[in-house]
């Protein structure tokens, strides 16, 4: 409602002595000038401070207070009535003071008040003296409280008891001329109300009635619009009490008072309330109290700031200030300002300086505030676009013009939002595009109002914003003026005269592009309803006026409607158009007058009025759909009562088929109901969605204190007819922690605004800055700030048995961005409301929750949401009635969720033991290999060593973090992770893995890869895993998803090939295995182009395209190559480069050849004394060119050649059939794995398909110079053979190929015929046996086969270094980093 601004601005007054600081302030009623007392001094101050001049007048007699000085109204400047008030406003008048008269009431004043014409006195001898303001007593007598009778109630009126006591008198009185009485409080801290029963004001006519439980009032203050009495009292807290309209009698309406949850350290230590001040707008009350501190409160107790905690009450370093001390208090002008006389720690004055340093302290401080403008103007169009106004500026929700095209796209930042917490192992979250712009940002679109129209018009009074938030206007003191976000300029009044001749009286309204406002025209002394058109000129000429009868005091529009509210208690409703004709091109005709004056004991009482379609009868509009934009009803809020008056449809509907529109209106109201009470603002909408009936038709109240209160239409599911005890409507109370200023109603959003602080006292030393305001006070600033409240609303519908109409609001809002997380909420509000309850809960609500919640697809996800953000104590409590987390882990699985599953395995590994952890942790490290879900991979196999190292049988209370260093080894992938699964334990005793029976330490590098301390059987045990997993992926001839998860999960590819050389890694099916792989890396079939019987190739004068294709990438790598434009996403995204995890490290490119992107290849580290390593991989990254080693053999001189048409036709020919750049990358790095695995048949297949007779060439030499397993050479000849007689049928474009390699082939029967014979007589290639003694065992032993491959030939041949420039797919590489990982191929 309102928010502080700024730093409060500091008065400088001339002192003479201590004894002449000021100790009141008091205003005039217009607010216009201030008077400030101090002991022997009474100052007058004009209230814009920014320049004039100011005449004090000293008081001589100082006979103490017993005397009343009264001083004349200002003369010397009367106020000119010219039209243009321009003088007067630019500079203070010049007012002096002279004594008029002294009058002697024998005792000290105690209180002074001003009713009507006449000066009401309070002295300490218990009388009340009414004194006219000429000083005359006019022959009245003074009444002694002790004559005047108090009662609990009115109704008991002459029975009730009096004072009593001879030393009673009144400490505090205010008058409220709504309630037509005095509060007051006596001097022993009882609190009243005294009300003439009769107009005469004499002690037998007056009668008083008191509140039995308060006895410790300091102080009162009243509200008009409210009928509300606040009583500060000693301990600290104010008590606000209204009249009940039946009997009389004072009821307690709400406290205000600080919570020990808030203000832990304070809350109890303020001392008695000091003053109570309300707003000049009667929206806010402001409290101090004794030991200092301010706050500020809305009407029916909301706290919206306080200034004894946080930056208010510490300095950054956290030492305490010490609070400012309030002696007195008025606000100024529209509630922009409060003047306060203060006396900063003028009660702890240690020494001389510091009482001299406090002397210099003029003590007149201007706080400046900015409030909502729902407070004065609480029109339609303010409802979903929060508006703040400040006396020279406007604070707006909505973004800049282009994006409030769209009204619903603005809204405020959500602090909620940033609390959401993802799972370690999700990939992208929810938080979509739409979200951001729905919620904007914190920051407020400012507008500065124009200096030209404040300068005569000064204080902004009223301000509205259109529906779409394009536009917004402003009303002074006279005229008003508006402005445009799009073209950012305002319009004034052209005439000036026009403008200080009308004063609008109740508000303004945004009704399309035209400005609807009630005014008061000075010279035709006429009150005034006007329309004007945004886009003309502003000038009476173009305007539309109707005169009224009676005042306007407040002026709403709904749809194509404009309603009233007079000062004559009426109601009065316009229908407005647009016309075609002429310049004022609106027309407002009278619809229909309602009187409310039976109802209405004071207009001023009325806060606020506006037409909805809300009915409490929502089968209307189902019956006839054309009265569902009628304005049903007419909502009234009456000082805080919410009246409703409905259309009266009970006599007979045959109006409907008149031909005149207009009549079917003229339905008359029904009495008016109440529907709510303590309400501060309403929001309703005229917009209609089918999808969104139960948001759009319902009802928003804000309640102060308590929170806030939706009228929820209720609907009958399906159209069935309604349950005849089913009530059409509810009434259901929320609370939420932001203050309401506008509602969005499709996105189930609250706007508000927070005051937020910056301190600045580091920019000052402590001895130099104890005068300085910005060291005691923070920089107020504002902030936006938003809410959800859909789970609030589902939370009450559940607990009333509702849950059928809750799942049809939530199905209905199922789209929104936090839905998701609105299900969160609400199950773990509850969750922590009952777990924790101390007292049995008789029906409790979390298994009601648990089973909405199973409705919607996100069940699982919201469940293990919040339990990690619970904590483990309540999980037992929750999965008591959402169900056993292994069940729901299984359901995970089941369907695909993988990420989800892995929350649930945290959960099961705190619940569990460890044996069933690790047995879920198995089924979902299996299902995410078999996924490629790399990222969880690496989390699982980790996870489940963290099992193996900290194994216990009973559950561990709660996951603790594990070193980075404690996983070394190969696996420094697990850096940087988002959260670590592992137990910290030392040793576990072999005997409680089942597996070690059957399984031996690994010997090779996989044994030695894991760190020391951690369990080798559990090592075993992943390793096999893995081993499975990469035999199948072979056996299913996956090569590319085997690249990847080598890659990913830094398998040792080679050292496993090379035991399953004979095994998995042999290729059955040469054909297929071809097939497949053109498949898998998208690589094209060979055609054979047209010009191939004259090919230049068929005589060998050149080496193969592919051959020339080498070279001519090693003088410019790749660069003519990127041919990405046929790579499916699907390829892109299993890419064994593809995403490693969170950590987005970019490839160092330092050592690479020029810029271009240089791929880092993993392959599994190993120990440099590792007896199987061939040649070394490191330079992989470093240094190897493209083309490097001898197995390219092509002729050095080749690109001086020249080539002629056709051989041009022929390369571009050979260039289409390649497939795309990052495949080949990729079979290369596989076809150098293989070599160095000695699995020639893969080579054999990975070459068939680059078509490059170097590589067939190069395996040959390897044959003919190794020993080769007989059986490998017997399966590449029948495999060649076998794509031989494919190609021949099925495929001729490989024929030219394979005509290349045809002597090759001979070569290799040639070989295959002489290693048959002595292939018979040997013993079993070396550790081939144990094959036939376990089918596991080829997991168990090392690498041997291999050793035999010639070092200096495979090494040599197989550096190929991958140069990479599409650094567009960057993501796909991120975290290898050149350095962090030891590339050694072993």
């Amino acid at each position: 409602m309102y928010f502080l601004s700024g730093w409060p601005k500091r008065l400088l007054c001339p002192l003479g002595s201590p004894a002449e600081a000021p100790f009141h302030v008091q205003s005039d009623p217009q607010r216009t000038f201030f008077a400030v007392l101090a002991p022997a001094r009474l100052s007058i101050w004009y209230s814009r401070t920014a320049n004039g001049y100011i005449l004090f007048f000293h008081i001589t007699s100082t006979r103490g207070d017993k005397y009343l000085y009264e001083p004349v109204y200002p003369k010397g400047s009367p106020q000119m009535k010219g039209t243009p008030h321009f003088k007067e406003e630019q500079c203070a008048p010049a007012l002096n003071l002279e004594m008029k008269k002294i009058l002697d009431l024998q005792a000290p004043i105690m209180s002074l008040q001003s009713v009507l014409e006449d000066l009401l006195v309070a002295t300490s001898d218990g009388l009340l003296h009414l004194i006219h303001w000429e000083g005359m007593t006019n022959g009245r007598k003074a009444i002694n409280l002790c004559t005047v009778p108090f009662s609990v109630d009115l109704q008991s009126s002459r029975a009730g008891s009096f004072l009593g006591f001879a030393d009673v008198h009144i400490r505090d009185m205010e008058y409220c001329a709504t309630l037509d009485g005095f509060a007051v409080v006596f001097n022993d801290g009882k609190v009243g109300f005294i009300t003439p029963v009769s107009s005469r004001f004499t002690a037998e006519q007056l009668h008083g009635v008191w509140p039995q439980d308060v006895v410790d009032g300091t102080c009162v203050a009243v509200n008009n619009k409210y009928r509300l009495m606040a009583f500060g009292c000693a301990s600290g807290s104010v008590q606000v009490y209204t009249i009940d309209n039946t009997t009389g009698a004072m009821q307690l309406s709400h406290k205000l008072e600080l919570t020990a949850k808030q203000y832990p350290d304070i809350w109890n230590k303020t001392g008695a309330v000091k003053l109570v001040r309300w707003s000049p707008d009667n929206s806010v009350v402001i409290v101090t109290w004794e030991y200092g501190g301010l706050s500020l409160w809305s009407v029916f107790g909301a706290q919206l700031i306080c200034t004894l905690g946080g930056d208010f009450a510490y300095r950054s370093d956290g030492t305490k200030k010490d609070p400012l001390k309030i002696n007195s208090m008025s606000w100024g002008a529209e509630g922009y300002h409060l003047w306060v006389i203060s006396g900063f720690g003028s009660q702890n004055t240690e020494n001389e300086s510091d009482s001299k340093s406090i002397v210099k302290q003029p003590g007149i401080l201007l706080f400046q505030f900015i409030k909502s403008a729902l407070t004065v103007n609480p029109c339609m169009s303010n409802q979903e676009q929060v508006l703040l106004q400040g006396e020279d500026r406007l604070y707006l929700n909505c973004g800049e013009a282009s994006q409030s095209q769209n009204p619903r796209s603005s809204s405020a930042h959500s602090d909620h939002r940033t609390r959401r917490e993802k799972s370690p192992f999700a990939g992208g979250g929810l938080e979509s595009q739409s979200l951001s712009t729905l919620l904007g940002h914190r920051h407020w679109h400012v507008v500065q109002i124009s200096s030209t129209y404040l300068e005569s018009n000064w204080p902004i009074r009223f301000s509205a914003i259109d529906k779409l938030g394009q536009n917004i206007a402003v009303v002074g003191k006279f005229g008003f003026a508006h402005y445009s976000l799009l073209t950012k300029k305002w319009k004034l009044f052209g005439n000036i005269t026009q403008e200080q001749n009308m004063i609008v009286t109740g508000g303004l309204a945004w009704w399309n592009d035209f400005i609807v406002l009630a005014c008061y025209n000075i010279s035709d002394r006429q009150e005034e309803l006007r329309v004007y058109l945004r886009t003309s000129n502003l000038d009476n000429a173009f305007a539309h006026v109707t005169k009224t009868q009676a005042e306007t005091l407040l002026l709403s529009v709904f749809r194509d409607m404009v309603i009233v509210f007079r000062a004559d208690c009426s109601i009065c409703l316009y229908s407005i158009e647009r016309k075609s004709d002429g310049p004022n091109a609106a027309g407002i005709q009278v619809l229909q007058e309602v009187s409310m004056s039976r109802y209405i004991p004071h207009p001023f009482l009325v806060v606020s009025v506006t037409l909805t379609s809300v009915s409490t009868e929502n089968g209307i509009t189902l019956k006839m759909p054309q009265q569902a934009r009628d304005a049903e009803s007419i909502m009234l809020n009456l000082a805080g009562q919410l009246i409703m008056m409905q259309r009266d449809r009970s006599g007979p509907q045959i109006r409907e088929k008149d031909s005149n529109p207009n009549q079917r209106k003229l339905l008359p109201f029904c009495p008016p109901v109440v529907l709510a009470q303590s309400v501060e603002n309403v929001w309703t909408t005229c917009r209609a969605n089918k999808q969104k009936r139960h948001l759009l038709e319902a009802l928003w109240l804000s309640c102060g204190g308590a929170g806030m209160k939706v009228w929820l239409p209720l609907f009958p599911r399906d159209h069935r007819k309604p349950h005849s005890f089913l009530s059409q409507r509810i009434m259901l109370p929320f609370h939420i922690n932001i203050y309401p200023l506008a509602v969005l109603f499709e996105d189930a959003l609250v706007l508000g605004a927070v005051n937020d602080t910056l301190l600045y006292d580091s920019l000052y030393s402590r001895n130099s800055a104890r005068e300085q305001l910005e060291v005691l006070f923070p920089f107020c600033v504002v902030e936006r700030t938003s809410q959800i409240y859909l789970h609030h609303i589902l939370r009450q519908l559940l607990v009333r048995n509702l849950g059928e109409q809750a799942l049809l609001l939530a199905q209905s809002c199922a789209t929104l961005p936090y839905f998701p997380h609105v299900l969160e909420l609400m199950l773990h509000e509850v969750l922590e409301e009952e777990a924790t309850s101390r007292e049995p809960i008789p029906d409790p609500l979390l298994p009601t929750v648990a089973k909405f919640i199973t409705e919607f697809p996100l069940f699982l996800q919201t469940v293990v949401h919040c339990a990690r953000k619970t904590e483990y104590a309540l999980w037992n409590y929750l999965f008591a009635a959402v169900g056993n987390p292994k069940d729901l882990f299984e359901e995970c699985l089941m369907a695909q969720d993988l990420d989800t599953a892995a929350s649930y395995l945290i959960i099961l590994q705190n619940m569990e033991v460890p044996a069933v952890s690790r047995q879920h942790a198995t089924l979902l490290f299996n299902t995410a290999l078999e996924q490629g879900k790399w990222d969880l991979c690496r989390h699982m196999i980790r996870f489940l060593k963290a099992i193996g190292s900290g194994e216990s049988e009973t559950p561990p209370s709660t996951p603790t973090t594990q070193e980075p260093s404690s996983s070394g080894g190969g696996f420094e992938f697990f850096r940087n992770r988002s959260i670590s699964l592992s137990q910290s334990a030392d040793s576990v005793p072999a005997s409680k893995f089942s597996l070690q029976k059957t399984l031996s330490m690994p010997s090779g590098p996989s044994g030695k890869r894991w760190s020391k301390d951690s369990d080798c059987a559990e090592n075993m045990y992943i390793d096999m895993m893995l081993w499975r997993h990469a035999r199948r992926l072979l056996e299913e001839v996956r090569l590319k998803d085997l690249g990847c998860f080598a890659a990913q999960l830094g398998f040792e590819l080679i050292s496993w090939l090379c035991k399953e050389r004979a095994r998995a890694a042999r290729v059955d099916n040469f054909v297929l295995a071809l097939k497949r792989l053109h498949k898998d890396f998208l690589w094209p079939l060979p055609i054979i182009p047209a010009s191939s019987v004259s090919s230049p190739f068929k005589n060998g004068k050149y080496r193969t395209v592919g051959e020339q294709l080498l070279k001519s990438q090693s003088t410019d790598p790749f660069l003519n190559l990127e041919i990405d434009a046929g790579v499916s996403n699907v390829q892109r995204s299993q890419s064994w480069l593809g995403n490693i995890g969170p950590a987005h490290q970019e490839i160092d490119t330092a050592s690479s050849h020029g810029p271009q992107m240089q791929d880092a290849f993993l392959s599994p580290l190993s120990n440099k004394g590792d007896e199987c390593s061939i040649g070394s991989a490191t330079d992989l990254t470093e240094s190897s060119s493209m083309v490097d080693g001898d197995w390219t053999m092509v002729d050095e001189n080749f690109s001086t050649l020249s080539l002629t048409q056709s051989e041009l036709e022929h390369i571009s020919m050979e260039l289409a059939s390649k497939g795309p750049h990052k495949s080949q990358v990729q079979l290369r790095y596989l076809l150098h794995i293989f070599m160095e695995a000695g699995c020639l048949d893969w080579c054999i297949v990975i070459g068939l398909i680059l078509r490059e007779s170097s590589i067939i060439n190069q395996i040959l030499v390897i044959i003919q110079s190794s020993e080769v397993d007989g059986e490998m050479l017997q399966n590449i000849k029948t495999g060649l053979h076998a794509v031989d007689r494919w190609a021949s049928t099925d495929c001729p474009g490989y024929k030219p190929f394979l005509n290349i390699i045809k002597p090759h082939l001979q070569k290799l029967s040639e070989i295959t015929e002489e290693q048959v014979q002595p292939e018979a007589f040997q013993p079993m290639t070396v550790g081939k046996t144990p094959e036939q003694t376990s089918p596991r065992a080829e997991e168990n032993r090392s690498s041997l086969g291999h050793g035999s491959i010639p070092q200096g030939e495979v090494g040599g041949s197989s550096l190929v270094s991958r140069k990479e420039e599409d650094t567009t797919r960057a993501e796909e590489e991120e975290p290898f980093q050149d350095g962090t990982y030891d590339c050694s191929v072993s």
